[in-house]
């Protein structure tokens, strides 16, 4: 099976959607200043310094690195773990469906589910110093979920699982965090501009989640049908190769 197109851009918005959650959107300014080790002055001026645009673009490239990599290792390992139990997909796949459609109605709000509610994360108290701190940092980052991103995440490794090679499993996961990695960096090119957006957006945040859920139901339907396949087949014979 051809992976389809449409499973690339369900992970890229799945990665955009991580980013606008109530767990990242809102410490973004700490998450920068924290990497970056520059003062919330220097970041939020309206006309950084060449000196401040070049410590931040560094920091946030390793930063953001750091936790491609943990996703991309992950999506390879689902994948690889989905292959050993390839004869068993069916069920795999049906599971997978029926878990990634819980998490869509738990980030809703409909019906919490009690074992999801939990903070689990990472913390890194004191960053290591220099650029290596800000590349462990993002391994922390992506190692350290908080609730209501984690289930984005496992939806994501759940389509890997049911790829057919460990390669298509890989660029799930790095479409994925391009699409947190995308605004994440240009929040920090311009922090001004970010926190003007975002004071204007704060207060649409729970209406995000709830598209959040809605978009992990709609997945995972279709992962249960075996609908992304069939999409999947279309989309090869629309388009091409």
């Amino acid at each position: 099976m051809e992976t389809s197109n449409i499973t690339y851009v369900g992970a890229f918005v799945a990665g955009l959607l991580s980013f606008l959650s109530p767990c990242v959107l809102p410490l973004i300014p700490s998450f920068i200043t924290y990497i970056t080790g520059l003062s919330f002055a220097d970041l939020q001026a309206e006309h950084p310094t060449h000196k401040v645009r070049q410590q931040t673009i560094i920091h946030t490239l390793l930063f953001i690195a750091g936790f491609t990599v943990v996703f991309v290792l992950l999506g390879a390992s689902a994948t690889f773990i989905g292959g050993l139990l390839q004869e068993h997909m069916k069920t795999v796949r049906q599971v997978g469906g029926v878990l990634i459609i819980l998490f869509g109605i738990h980030l809703t709000g409909i019906v919490p589910i009690k074992f999801l509610l939990g903070e689990k994360r990472v913390t890194v108290h004191n960053k290591p110093a220099g650029y290596v701190g800000s590349f462990l940092v993002g391994l922390a980052f992506a190692a350290g979920w908080t609730p209501c991103i984690g289930p984005i995440l496992a939806s994501i490794l759940m389509v890997a699982a049911a790829e057919e090679t460990v390669m298509h499993g890989i660029a799930l996961l790095l479409t994925y965090s391009m699409g947190l990695a995308i605004p994440f960096f240009l929040a920090a090119l311009a922090m001004h501009q970010f926190l003007v957006v975002f004071n204007r957006f704060k207060k649409y945040i729970r209406i995000f989640e709830i598209v959040t859920g809605v978009f992990l139901v709609v997945v995972g339907v279709m992962v249960f049908t075996n609908y992304l396949t069939v999409l999947s087949r279309y989309t090869t014979i629309w388009f091409g190769e």
